[in-house]
């Protein structure tokens, strides 16, 4: 394991050989583990999105904090650690030298995630939606968007998460010169279900055409993601009308529980799988695994320039 003792950051073996020898690496992210799923489907659902990636001939490298280290590859033992542990925090951007002065353990965001990808060269990642802008609350926007907005990375997603507003979100990307890349498709995902009724910026219909926009970006010096949307399968979508009904009853019951900051999210995810008996959560580890697949193959397309 290489060890970067300044910062307290550690890159497993496996993937810091496929950095070096330019090999195809994915990042994911870790608050699916922590904070996004309960045990066992996190751990689980952590294992079948590295599993996808391998799959198809990249490495996976899953990113989260252990005793207030950075881990970029985390090996079993520590997904099963994040998945079952308690007392976890949600680290972001911000988050990350209070996790290492007070030695905490949790799952980094995607502001965190792609932060640490990032500084380990890194140049794809993964993960199921975005945050964004909440409903109701437009002051209130994910600290993903402004890391999207300064991290030359590649980032493959359904779109935002279906219990954030999706319009004041697409228009946030387009604020901060976030271009949004439709894989095979010309609307925005909204998460659980395939089509949002918004336009994606371009449309790819293949893992080659993604790589060309990426390499243009990066050419010019641009330190902006490149935002890729995937539809989630067909065989796991949910109807808008019905998740939007679960999202305004979770919503109204968030502010009844006077539900704030970062605790909104996962609170409102779980209810949203109360609210679909379960169907949303389905859908999500089906966006997830697809999501992986495709990374994996934007990854290998990406090496081979």
């Amino acid at each position: 394991m290489k060890i970067e003792p300044e910062t307290k950051i550690s890159i497993s073996e496996e993937v810091s050989n496929a950095i070096e020898q330019d090999q195809p690496v994915v990042a994911l992210e870790s608050t699916v583990i922590s904070h996004g799923l309960p045990y066992p489907h996190n751990r689980d659902v952590a294992l079948e999105m590295e599993r996808e990636i391998r799959l198809i001939g990249a490495i996976p490298a899953t990113i989260g904090v252990l005793d207030g280290g950075i881990r970029i590859g985390l090996v079993e033992n520590e997904i099963e650690r994040l998945a079952a542990g308690k007392n976890l925090t949600k680290i972001s951007v911000r988050d990350i030298s209070l996790a290492i002065a007070n030695s905490w353990s949790g799952g980094t965001t995607i502001a965190g995630t792609i932060f640490f990808a990032r500084k380990a060269k890194i140049r794809i990642f993964a993960t199921g939606g975005i945050g964004g802008v909440h409903r109701g609350h437009n002051y209130d926007i994910s600290a993903d968007l402004i890391q999207l907005s300064k991290t030359p990375i590649i980032v493959v997603c359904s779109g935002a998460k279906a219990i954030l507003n999706l319009q004041a979100t697409i228009e946030y990307l387009e604020t901060f010169s976030i271009p949004v890349i439709g894989y095979q498709t010309n609307e925005l995902p909204a998460f659980y279900s395939r089509s949002s009724g918004i336009y994606v910026d371009a449309r790819a219909d293949t893992v080659d055409e993604i790589v060309e926009i990426a390499r243009a970006n990066w050419g010019l010096g641009l330190e902006n993601s490149i935002l890729v949307v995937n539809p989630p399968p067909v065989e796991t979508e949910i109807s808008s009308k019905q998740i939007n009904h679960a999202v305004e009853q979770a919503l109204a019951e968030a502010e009844r529980d006077h539900i704030n900051g970062k605790n909104v999210t996962p609170y409102l995810l779980q209810k949203v799988a109360e609210k679909t008996s379960g169907e949303s959560m389905r859908a999500n580890l089906g966006l997830l695994k697809s999501n992986a697949r495709l990374a994996g193959m934007i990854a290998i397309a990406d090496s081979r320039r």
